[in-house]
């Protein structure tokens, strides 16, 4: 018999289930009818309104001709789809999920020298800022730059360094001061949703940026 760790997992992220997680060891029914496995009791999720399944080839999600649709990664599906390592779904707006293809790759309880209150999976492209997944995930432009950070953390990276990591060396020459400090101030943004105390983002004047990522508690 296999282990219940080495089934993938689905973790609920913002949503009346929040926290919570399931093994997908079997077919999982999801909407408002009580026979669902999984129940989100709001008027946006039809009665059967998606289903989960776990095949040879990977898991599967379809939405059930839902009055308000299942979205994945941001947009509506049409008919089924094979979910990937990290992806985010949700079923109307109502209820988030996370599909991990095992519990080792939640960031949730990273040690070491990159431990803290913001936590990034490069593989899946998805950020934890106080151990809330931010959702939706980030732009491609806001994650690279940000990832260019979080490997350099407490280092001061110059911003030529950035502008060449996030739009590629080819368009250096292109990108304006101000768009990369657009593009800085929407990522910031975007961070203090989760955590308004806190600046992540410092701005070391004459020299770049510099990622600030405090122990959780702190």
């Amino acid at each position: 018999m296999e282990r219940e760790e080495e089934y993938p997992i689905l973790v609920a992220q913002d949503g009346p289930l929040k926290g919570q997680r399931w093994t997908l060891s079997k077919t999982l029914m999801m909407g408002r009818d009580p026979s669902c496995e999984i129940q989100v009791q709001d008027r946006q999720v039809s009665r059967f309104h998606a289903r989960i399944t776990p095949t040879q080839e990977g898991v599967t999600l379809e939405d059930l001709g839902s009055k308000n649709g299942t979205n994945h990664n941001g947009t509506e599906i049409t008919g089924p789809i094979m979910l990937q390592d990290g992806d985010a779904f949700g079923i109307a707006l109502a209820q988030q999920f996370t599909f991990l293809t095992s519990d080792a790759t939640m960031p949730l309880a990273e040690s070491g020298p990159r431990a803290g209150r913001l936590v990034m999976e490069q593989k899946s492209r998805q950020v934890w800022v106080n151990q809330q997944q931010l959702m939706p995930p980030l732009s491609a432009q806001q994650f690279k730059l940000l990832w260019t950070l979080y490997e350099n953390q407490g280092q001061v990276v110059e911003r030529t360094s950035l502008v060449s990591d996030v739009w590629g060396e080819d368009q250096t020459a292109g990108v304006s001061d101000q768009a990369l400090d657009a593009l800085i101030r929407r990522l910031r943004d975007r961070l203090a949703v989760l955590d308004p105390s806190h600046q992540y983002i410092n701005t070391v004047r004459g020299h770049g940026l510099r990622l600030d990522n405090p122990q959780i508690g702190e």
